[in-house]
């Protein structure tokens, strides 16, 4: 693209953002949509994410993406929250707003919008979540939000799976979700399950490991949705196809969540065409 005086910046900020997959997906929007944008990554070191934040405001920055470790504490800095980021308690989306910058949560919108896309229902639906951190809960909400009959959190702490449990059940009002512990396989109700994996549990380099070895926890779901993209084919998916299950990864989701950012900075809607092209593009740096 040509970068003139009218360019508009949006960027990442993170620790560590060098291997973001991020800029494939916007400047490529922004080329094929005819915006005049460009999207960078910026590293920021612990202890400097408020002079980060309050620079991008300075800098007249289009908007910005957060990544680990800093979702939940750039919270503190916004001038305004999403009730869904709010809710689920982390932010990974700045939006330039009169007074700075609203936070949103584009992650769980585009697990939703991924699972979508990959005919994977969630209405109705009984679900296991294997973990109980962060985005654990934020899956939990999302579920609630979505109308899943049930949902059971295995950890191996089973605390920690009771503890979000709780905060899901408060918040919907009614007894929706239970927490287990990881080897509980008889407390899962009967019927295939969708299962999805939110740990980083088989994330590279540690490709070969698992949460869950056993094959009886894999014969009893239908789905198994692994939010790790690299590798593209985790142990975890390749238990869940031998044992009579589809099986995804998380590649598709960091895609529509950047979609929704992408809509949210610009007001253009990106086409399931484009999507699909981009989602290549993706797949191919991967795989380099």
């Amino acid at each position: 693209m040509n970068v003139n005086g009218f360019t508009r910046t949006c960027g990442l900020i993170g620790n560590p953002v060098e291997h973001t997959l991020s800029p494939v997906i916007h400047n490529t929007l922004a080329q094929k949509l005819g915006v005049n944008l460009t999207y960078v990554p910026f590293h920021v070191e612990t202890g400097k994410l408020s002079h980060a934040v309050s620079g991008a405001d300075a800098l007249n920055l289009l908007g910005v993406n957060v990544t680990v470790p800093y979702k939940s504490d750039v919270i503190p800095f916004l001038a305004d929250i999403d009730p869904l980021a709010k809710q689920i308690g982390a932010v990974n989306t700045l939006v330039r707003c009169e007074s700075g910058f609203k936070g949103y949560n584009t992650d769980m919108p585009g697990l939703y919008r991924a699972m979508r896309a990959d005919g994977v229902i969630i209405e109705g639906e009984n679900v296991v979540i294997l973990g109980a951190g962060g985005v654990a809960r934020a899956v939990a909400m999302l579920l609630t939000e979505k109308k899943a009959a049930g949902i059971w959190l295995m950890n191996r702490t089973k605390e920690k799976a009771e503890k979000i449990a709780a905060e899901v059940n408060a918040y919907a009002g009614k007894e929706i979700a239970r927490g287990i512990a990881l080897d509980a396989f008889a407390e899962l109700p009967d019927g295939k399950l969708l299962a999805i994996q939110a740990t980083n549990v088989g994330m590279y380099p540690n490709n070969g490991d698992v949460l869950i070895e056993d094959n009886e926890f894999y014969k009893k779901i239908h789905t198994g949705y692994d939010l790790i993209f690299n590798p593209a084919d985790t142990v975890f998916m390749q238990k869940a196809r031998e044992n009579g299950a589809r099986a995804y990864n998380g590649l598709k989701m960091l895609l529509y969540q950047g979609i929704i950012a992408f809509e949210l900075w610009t007001a253009q809607t990106v086409t399931d065409e484009l999507a699909e092209e981009i989602y290549r593009m993706m797949e191919c740096t991967i795989n380099e």
